[in-house]
């Protein structure tokens, strides 16, 4: 499987574009921004967009999804419990002084039990409100990997103080779903460093007690 991590836009937002090598189709989650770096990274493995996942609706993660729907054609995937942070895009943008970008469509919802297929792998969608009410993870069992949104973090947990944020829910949404996997499974966050499941388990100051 290709696996690669792009640092998109101002605050630096991990997009993650994975790629089959079989069939050359690819999942892209988080186009937060720097279509052109998404588009080269794609055209460097003779990718075609198949799914695009938007973990949380925060303008960081989704501010590309729009264009890049638009450019591929792919179905854009996101939980609606966040559908009034995607209505939101103005606020948002004014937050961290940027231009409002164009609000996606949303073609399917996901949720817990939404599962998409990329050759022989399984993007299993895991509900983990608390950042947001309807921020979701992506469990990959074939890679070993959890691509974490701003849920879960090295060393810490997603910010609870924005519109929508509940700091007990985003507790237990991390124990109650993704603690559970392997403690080698690696955890690509929103932003900075990846991480594993039991460092986390061990280490995470927020996860203790």
């Amino acid at each position: 499987m290709i696996h690669e991590i792009l640092r998109v836009g101002l605050l630096q937002c991990n997009c993650s574009i994975f790629g089959d090598e079989q069939t050359k189709e690819a999942i892209v989650v988080d186009p937060g921004d720097d279509l052109a770096d998404i588009h080269a990274a794609l055209n460097r493995h003779g990718l075609r967009v198949k799914s695009i996942i938007v973990t949380h609706a925060h303008i960081d993660h989704v501010a590309g999804a729009a264009k890049l729907r638009a450019e591929t054609g792919a179905p854009v995937y996101m939980n609606e419990r966040d559908n009034l942070l995607l209505d939101m895009l103005d606020v948002q943008a004014a937050w961290i002084g940027v231009e409002t970008p164009e609000r996606t469509e949303v073609d399917r919802h996901a949720q817990d039990g939404t599962v998409l297929q990329l050759g022989s792998a399984e993007f299993q969608v895991r509900e983990t409100p608390g950042h947001t009410p309807g921020s979701i993870c992506i469990w990959i069992p074939q890679e070993n990997k959890l691509v974490a949104g701003d849920t879960l973090f090295l060393d810490s947990v997603g910010r609870t103080d924005l519109p929508g944020g509940d700091g007990k829910k985003i507790i237990a949404s991390i124990k109650g779903q993704l603690m559970g996997l392997p403690g080698d499974a690696v955890v690509i966050p929103g932003h900075g460093r990846s991480t594993t499941i039991g460092r986390e388990k061990r280490h995470n100051p927020f996860l203790q007690g």
